[in-house]
C-alpha cells in the first residue's frame, strides 16, 4: 500500500509535479521545501515489447494470448462497467482474492467478464484438443 512521503500515514493527494502520495496540507508544505520533478516518462520503443515468464508453470498464459485479451472489443466493453472495475479493483488489493474471487463468481457481471477471458486465452476448440 502507498503512503504519504513525509509522514507514512494513508494518502489522500499526489503532488502535482512529481505525482508522489502525501497525506495533508502541511505534508504537502513540507514536500514543497524541497524542488521536485516530474516522473521521467518510460522510453517507447518502436517494437513490441516481449513478456517472458521468470517461473512458467502449465497455467502460465502465452504472451500472444494476453495480447489477445488486450484488442478484445468484448472485453474492453465490459471493462466499461464500473462494478466490474471495482470488484477487480479490491481483488487485486485483497491478502486472500481467492476467497472473494469464490464470492464474486456468485454475480452474473463478473462471471460474465471471467467467461470473456476465458473464451479468449483457451477458446472451446483448444480445450478440446487437450
Amino acid at each position: 500500500m502507498t503512503r504519504c512521503i513525509q509522514c507514512g500515514e494513508i494518502p489522500k493527494y499526489k503532488c502535482p509535479t512529481c505525482l508522489q502520495p502525501y497525506c495533508s496540507v502541511l505534508c504537502c508544505k513540507e514536500h514543497k521545501l524541497n524542488p521536485c520533478s516530474a516522473p521521467s516518462k518510460p522510453e517507447v520503443c518502436a517494437s513490441k515489447p516481449s513478456l517472458s515468464y521468470e517461473f512458467p508453470t502449465e497455467d502460465t498464459v502465452a504472451p500472444e494470448k494476453l495480447e489477445l485479451l488486450r484488442n478484445s472489443t468484448e472485453l474492453k466493453k465490459c471493462l466499461e462497467n464500473p462494478h466490474v472495475r471495482t470488484i477487480l479493483e479490491l481483488l487485486d488489493k485483497s491478502p486472500h482474492p481467492d476467497e472473494l474471487i469464490q464470492k464474486y463468481m456468485q454475480e452474473p457481471i463478473f462471471t460474465e467478464f471471467v467467461d470473456i477471458c476465458l473464451n479468449t486465452v483457451a477458446p472451446a476448440e483448444d480445450i478440446d484438443k487437450l
